[in-house]
């Protein structure tokens, strides 16, 4: 039997297309929890005495390398015609942006997570769809639907739920102290994220990416030269050992890995399996750190993962550009 050309071309399309979703699938997945175990090595890097200025400093030492090599390659293709160029707004916006995303609401998760659980600092960075959706309601004055208001219930008990767990178990000015560091870098980014959706339409997000942990790690390094003397470039090997975890494994692997999910499987798919972190990051803490698993954490998980999910995965889900960002940096 002879197929025609028509018949012959659909043969390995199914699975060729389900072999490019399962890519997809497993990018985001990977993505998702090589970010959230970001949390893990911060807290081994702490280990050597330094300070968040320090470990935010050679975190993007080593990861910027690899955003300039991508920045200047899309720059010299806007040179050549073959990308949009900028106009000043544009480039203003950018710098603005990645000092916005990535340098102050890095510097500010570093700075809580001396103070509170791994578990508790994923789960209030979770908050960043939700944080989105308020400021674009009393900014912008969009309303909140029925459905929007549950999952705001949902994601805020349960983040609730673990930060009075932990208050039972530490020294509540500390607890406090470290939430509130790390609900200014879920705001931070949630800002970030509604700055960058028209523009990432234009510039595209791995060229916004690209510029954005660029600028970022040029105001960090510049950052730790104002407040520490060159000495502090000399660490122990084992800090900088985990400086190059941090920075590539934790950092520039995984936002690679969501842009290729989000090319594969679209953003919608890799935003609900970027849920995984939080659950992936109790079980990391238990294997690494000895941090505990109990129904408390469980439970408030279960709700942020519930409201997250029904504020995302709705076909009439707000700001839709929201979703191309990953999860805090």
């Amino acid at each position: 039997m002879t197929l025609t050309p028509a018949a012959s071309a659909k043969i390995p399309a199914t699975p060729s297309r389900f072999t490019h979703r399962a890519v997809g699938f497993m990018l985001a997945a990977l993505g998702a929890i090589l970010f959230s175990g970001k949390a893990i090595v911060v807290k081994f890097t702490y280990e050597y005495g330094v300070d968040a200025v320090t470990l935010i400093a050679f975190r993007m030492l080593f990861s910027l390398p690899f955003f300039a090599v991508i920045a200047l390659d899309q720059a010299r293709r806007a040179r050549r015609g073959q990308l949009p160029v900028l106009t000043m707004s544009e480039r203003a916006r950018v710098v603005v942006l990645g000092l916005l995303g990535y340098y102050l609401s890095s510097f500010l998760d570093f700075l809580g997570l001396r103070y509170i659980s791994v578990g508790l600092e994923r789960l209030i960075l979770f908050l960043s769809p939700t944080l989105v959706l308020l400021i674009t309601a009393f900014w912008l004055k969009r309303p909140i639907a029925r459905r929007q208001w549950v999952a705001l219930g949902l994601s805020y008990a349960g983040v609730v739920l673990v930060f009075a767990h932990d208050l039972s178990q530490s020294r509540s000015d500390a607890i406090w102290l470290g939430a509130g560091f790390v609900f200014g870098s879920a705001l931070t980014y949630a800002v970030y994220l509604i700055g960058s959706g028209e523009l990432v339409k234009r510039v595209g997000s791995t060229r916004l990416t690209a510029y954005a942990m660029t600028v970022s790690s040029i105001a960090c390094l510049i950052q730790f030269f104002v407040l520490h003397p060159v000495s502090g470039l000399l660490q122990p090997m084992g800090f900088y050992g985990l400086s190059v975890i941090h920075a590539t494994i934790n950092t520039v692997l995984p936002v690679f890995m969501i842009m290729a999910a989000v090319s594969r499987i679209g953003a919608p798919l890799a935003a609900q399996l970027g849920m995984l972190g939080p659950v992936s990051v109790l079980f990391l803490a238990y294997w690494f750190l000895g941090e505990p698993v109990t129904s408390w954490q469980l439970a408030g998980t279960g709700l942020v993962l519930a409201g997250v999910f029904a504020l995302t995965g709705g076909r009439r889900a707000p700001l839709k550009e929201a979703k191309t960002g990953s999860a805090s940096a």
